[in-house]
């Protein structure tokens, strides 16, 4: 079928099915050879079952426009199917050239009057990446390695924190904690697509993704030239990512158990290491891998913890770890997890917004039902665990936060809430709560 039928001619569950198995064959083909380098690679993009599964992800994912101003409603109101048959031809043609990406600068969750940058593509771009993602995605997950946990098939955040956590339990008492610096924005160019080479010699397909990584930054009214770095914010970029930082994995397969447990989801990782000199070597190895990419660990980001006795913690995606003595065997201790005091101060900060005395001219029922699907999305991620704790201190929160909005609502001041809006009056509102919704993992590395 072409391209030329695309999403009309394509059902939804067809096409996801021709697109596994595309996925299938590419992978096995690559698992089976590890040597082997892939030559036709381009045509598979411009596929309609490839094309429509993109455009689905894409619009799954929303987004803002890039800097045509197109927007995923602008393209379903003018025909979803004429926009992917004319992507295609000028895919087909030769004729594509992606567009500048769209400078934004997004707040950090937790650190006020800090931002992010990010690189927004068009949709059209989008489209395009993500379609040469589901192509590239099989080939290269057949060469990842196990320490690799970051927007991978079948694993998650969750999964590399158990990781750690069975690492530490298993005499694992010292943890390099690194940061990169800048590393969407600074991965080498030339080292990336080296590693890109290493199993794709489709030209065409090389010359595509060198587009995206060479595609100005428009911002201020200017085009910039990115130099390095990989398009944060686009449907391939985290794997790029990836790739490229696959040379840190190998590294550590390398040395096997010497150089202690390494676990990485894409550019922030951690090294589970047994004594404080392995760890420091582990510091050493990664900065000379790191910098074969271009990259650099930010030195007043990265620290060496002591585990030991619960002496230190440390966080990593999201959660706070550290050993806490166990209340059956005394004297032994086992890393637990809760959520960090940045994911604390989010979440607070998310409530505050959403209760603002602003808003006291609302019916209560409203304030409830835009904040308990932000409750629940928070809840879920930090729910396994040790987060106990944390949850009541949450659901306390936002009683308090509900029954000042309330007392404002009512023109009461002073502290009356606390009588006048008690615990049976918060549950009446059927506010999503969290105390009681911790799903405990294993205490110990052998569970």
């Amino acid at each position: 079928m072409s391209a030329g039928s695309s999403a009309s001619s394509v059902r939804p569950a067809d096409g996801r099915d021709r697109v596994r198995a595309l996925q299938r064959v590419l992978y096995r083909s690559a698992k089976q050879d590890p040597g082997r380098r892939f030559h036709a690679l381009f045509d598979k993009v411009a596929r309609s079952d490839v094309m429509v599964r993109a455009w689905s992800d894409v619009r799954a994912n929303k987004g803002a426009p890039g800097v045509d101003g197109i927007s995923i409603e602008d393209v379903e109101a003018a025909g979803v199917r004429e926009f992917l048959e004319g992507l295609a031809a000028e895919l087909k043609a030769g004729r594509y050239r992606p567009q500048p990406l769209r400078r934004v600068h997004i707040p950090k969750p937790g650190r006020p009057g800090q931002t992010r940058p990010l690189g927004i593509p068009t949709v059209r771009d989008r489209v395009v990446m993500a379609a040469a993602k589901i192509v590239l995605e099989p080939v290269f997950e057949a060469d990842f390695l196990a320490s690799s946990y970051g927007f991978r098939p079948k694993r998650s955040a969750h999964t590399a924190i158990e990781a750690v956590r069975v690492a530490a339990n298993r005499n694992g008492d010292w943890v390099l904690d690194a940061d990169i610096k800048a590393c969407f924005d600074e991965i080498d160019h030339d080292a990336l697509m080296a590693q890109v080479g290493r199993r794709v010699v489709d030209r065409q397909m090389l010359k595509l993704l060198r587009c995206w990584l060479r595609a100005g930054i428009f911002e201020g009214g200017v085009i910039t030239d990115p130099g390095s770095g990989t398009p944060q914010g686009s449907p391939i970029s985290p794997l790029l990512a990836n790739i490229a930082l696959h040379r840190l994995d190998q590294a550590w397969q390398a040395e096997s158990r010497r150089a202690g447990t390494l676990v990485r989801y894409c550019d922030d990782f951690v090294v589970v290491c047994s004594t404080r000199q392995q760890a420091m070597e582990g510091q050493r190895r990664a900065a000379m891998v790191l910098a074969t990419i271009g990259l650099r660990l930010s030195p007043e980001k990265t620290r060496i913890v002591e585990l030991t006795g619960g002496k230190q913690g440390f966080d990593f995606l999201g959660f706070h770890l550290r050993k806490i003595e166990s209340w059956k065997w005394r004297g032994k201790f086992y890393l637990q997890r809760w959520p960090s005091a940045r994911a604390m101060n989010s979440i607070r900060a998310k409530i505050r917004a959403l209760t603002d005395r602003r808003y006291a001219g609302l019916a209560l029922e409203v304030i409830v039902e835009r904040l308990n699907p932000v409750i629940r999305g928070w809840g879920n991620y930090f729910r396994v665990g040790n987060s106990a704790r944390k949850f009541h201190q949450i659901d306390s929160y936002l009683h308090e936060r509900l029954a000042i909005l309330a007392s404002n609502k009512h023109q009461r001041s002073g502290r009356r809430w606390v009588v006048e809006y008690d615990w049976a009056w918060f549950q009446r509102l059927n506010v999503h709560t969290l105390d009681g919704s911790v799903r405990h993992g294993s205490a110990h590395a052998s569970r």
